[in-house]
């Protein structure tokens, strides 16, 4: 299966164009006031427009409630939802049957502990991202660059595609690929020259060595 290459945090149209251009598979908008990637449902409405079906359009939510939900769903028109916070698997579920979109739930994983409740996110999501797990007191639960042990994931028995996020580069992506046999990569961070502040030149960098990454493993 190709590797699925995702741009999240996106916010502008410039670096939109550019992860589109360079092929990413997935993009990802920020619906979280705390982030400086957080996007308003009209600049939403805008950049989904401009999406029109060349990539997966992502919405990353965290601990949202529904009328976010149904706000974020008309104005982006999401391919996928992804849950950023600490929704429980009955949550999951629940908006998986609510909004009838396919879910996202992500993992936050810093020790072997952190993966106990995979199986039951598992049966209820789509998809499962793994990210590092923010450290304690921390306002946002991902975006800030960290990196978790890849090996904690290594031989991983996952029924369900998953990918890796948490500090990825351009410089390290075919490690993480290698390690995890991920199925998927996903950056924020790592393609800002600033909190918040995308870079085409680092966007078209990522998605050339995770295309690599994978030649590498065939």
């Amino acid at each position: 299966m190709p590797l699925v290459v995702k741009i999240c945090g996106l916010s502008t149209r410039a670096t939109l164009d550019a992860a589109l251009a360079a092929g990413a598979d997935m993009v990802g908008f920020v619906f979280f006031a705390a982030s400086p990637r957080h996007v308003d449902l009209a600049q939403a409405r805008e950049l989904g427009d401009a999406t029109a079906g060349r990539a997966a359009k992502v919405a990353l939510t965290v601990d949202a409630d529904n009328a976010l939900f149904e706000g974020v769903i008309a104005a982006l028109r999401p391919d996928i939802l992804q849950l950023h916070g600490h929704e429980s698997v009955a949550r999951v579920a629940e908006i998986r049957r609510t909004f009838g979109l396919p879910v996202m739930k992500v993992l936050g994983v810093a020790t072997p502990a952190d993966l106990a409740p995979l199986p039951d996110y598992a049966a209820v999501a789509d998809r499962i991202l793994f990210d590092a797990r923010p450290p304690k007191g921390a306002s946002r639960p991902g975006g800030l660059g960290a990196v978790f042990d890849w090996t904690l994931l290594r031989d991983l028995d996952l029924a369900r595609p998953f990918m890796v996020s948490g500090g990825l580069t351009a410089d390290n992506v075919a490690e993480a690929v290698r390690i995890t046999r991920a199925g998927g990569v996903d950056i924020s961070s790592g393609v800002e020259t600033a909190p918040g502040v995308k870079d085409p030149d680092l966007i078209r960098a990522f998605i050339r060595a995770a295309r690599a990454s994978q030649e590498l493993m065939i």
